[in-house]
Parts: structure tokens; sequence; C-alpha cells
């Protein structure tokens, strides 16, 4: 008969008056990041019929608003930082959404806006010269993902509770 030693080590074990670490999903995040980026976007389009504001700087501070939203709601319901990994799904999930909602609102102006004659110039013009179109996507997906990323980071160290 195997004689087998009990095990003496003590590493699984909790920390007494520890509180066990929950994993937190960021997707409610996301969404108030959402909430946050629409506001802002339809403050900065009105804005615009007043004020001429370039697009690229509109779409940066959308983004550093609904960055700013996102980690407040989390710093003030967890208690707590952000931690690395949560930070790189709020800003991959932030970039979805904001991708998405340009999906979105772009659709939207090709069905309800353009008539025929825009649609087929706007195939044209994409077809002979599609190198500054990717080229601009390429950049505002650059844009977006890194300014989403310094917004997030940037607030997640300026809103740390002490």
């Amino acid at each position: 008969m195997l004689r087998t030693t009990p095990k003496l080590s003590k590493h699984n074990a909790p920390l007494k008056g520890a509180k066990p670490l929950l994993k937190t999903t960021v997707t409610r995040y996301v969404g108030f990041f959402a909430i946050g980026y629409i506001l802002a976007s339809a403050v900065f389009m009105m804005i615009q019929t007043k004020v001429a504001l370039s697009s690229q700087l509109v779409t940066v501070l959308s983004i550093l608003v609904g960055a700013y939203i996102a980690v407040h709601k989390f710093i003030k319901r967890q208690r707590r930082v952000l931690n690395r990994s949560e930070m790189n799904r709020l800003t991959i999930g932030s970039v979805a959404v904001v991708w998405l909602l340009t999906a979105t609102y772009f659709l939207g102006l090709w069905l309800l806006l353009f008539d025929a004659i825009d649609r087929e110039v706007l195939i044209e013009m994409t077809v002979q010269q599609p190198l500054p179109l990717l080229s601009a996507l390429v950049m505002i997906l650059v844009l977006t993902l890194v300014s989403s990323r310094i917004g997030i980071w940037a607030f997640n160290r300026l809103l740390a509770p002490k």
C-alpha cells in the first residue's frame, strides 16, 4: 500500500480578510464608452455647424469623452483602477464600437441620403483610386486605436483612487 504525504502548502488557501478577486467584465464599460462617444459626437456635430472643426479633432475629442466616462464609471463602481488586460479589452471593445457606429452611420447615409447617381460616382471614384481611401481608413483606424488607448490609460492614472 502506497503512502501519500499530505500537502502542507498553503499556496492555494485564501488569505484571512482578503476579498476574493472576481473577474470583471468590461462589456458594461464598453457600453458606457459608446454612450459617451455618441453624446460627444452629437454635441461636436452641432458645434461644427457654427465653427469649422477638423474631423480628426472631433473624433479624438469624442473618443476622449467616451474614455473618461468609461474609466470614471469603472473606478466608481469597482473602487480600483483598471489592470492591463482590462485596459486592453476596453480599448479593443471601444475601437470596435467606434467602427461599428461609423459603419452604421455610413450605411444610413448610403441608403437614406445618397441617390443612384451619388452611389455610382462614389463607386467609380473608389474603383479608379482605391489607395487614398484605404490609406485614409488605416489612418483613422490607427487614430482611433491610439487615442482610445492613450485616453483610457491617462484617465485610469488621473482618476485612480488614493
